[in-house]
């Protein structure tokens, strides 16, 4: 069992490669994966590799935070995952960071309607943005975007830093707060793998003692 969430990561995204070597494409993207398999059946997990764009976030000092399947990932989850979601604080000062990092792995972003846009800090400042590069796509969103009554930019706050010996250090959600966002969401696959993630947190936590009545 590998307990380093960074480790964790690779050996889940060569996995994912290994799968999908052979496969041929599909045409689906990020916005086509299925509510449950989700996008292990798409084109993304062709060549899927988070780490280029992490180390690039690091690098341009851009504090965004994973969070959908990769960090459930980097929690223990086993369910593979063709894609990579992130959550920023949308700041318009922090947008040039963060166009610097997808333009240096040559990012290509959509808006919510599906038309290209450039990769400029104004296009960040939207709700969401999708984007996709030569190793990784996904969903860049802001805590503007809404999710139900969870107040998501707290989790921004309590976001957990892992760090590799190499020393990039990668932010992602909380476990409690990544089952909150999957129970918000409501799909079966986000409520497959809340429940899983709930389970491996009771399971690390061990049983309850009984309390008895004096």
């Amino acid at each position: 069992m590998i307990d380093e969430p960074l480790a964790r990561l690779r050996a889940a995204a060569r996995r994912t490669r290994e799968l999908a070597l052979n496969r041929a494409g599909t045409g689906l993207g990020h916005q086509d994966a299925d509510d449950d398999v989700g996008t292990i059946g798409t084109d993304g997990a062709l060549g899927f590799d988070p780490f280029p764009l992490l180390e690039a976030l690091h690098r341009n000092g851009v504090r965004a935070v994973v969070i959908g399947q990769v960090a459930g990932i980097m929690h223990g989850s086993t369910e593979l995952t063709g894609d990579l979601d992130l959550l920023w604080d949308g700041a318009p000062a922090h947008a040039p960071a963060l166009a610097a990092a997808f333009a240096s792995v040559n990012a290509r972003l959509i808006d919510e309607e599906g038309n290209p846009v450039a990769t400029h800090p104004d296009s960040l400042l939207r709700l969401k943005v999708e984007f996709t590069s030569p190793g990784a796509a996904g969903d860049c969103c802001t805590p503007a975007l809404a999710w139900g009554n969870l107040q998501v930019r707290e989790c921004l706050d309590r976001a957990i830093t892992a760090v590799d010996p190499g020393g990039l250090e990668v932010r992602y959600v909380s476990r409690d707060d990544l089952i909150r966002m999957r129970r918000a969401i409501g799909r079966p696959k986000d409520l497959r793998r809340a429940d899983e993630l709930d389970s491996s947190a009771s399971d690390r936590r061990g049983p309850r003692l009984a309390s008895h009545a004096p």
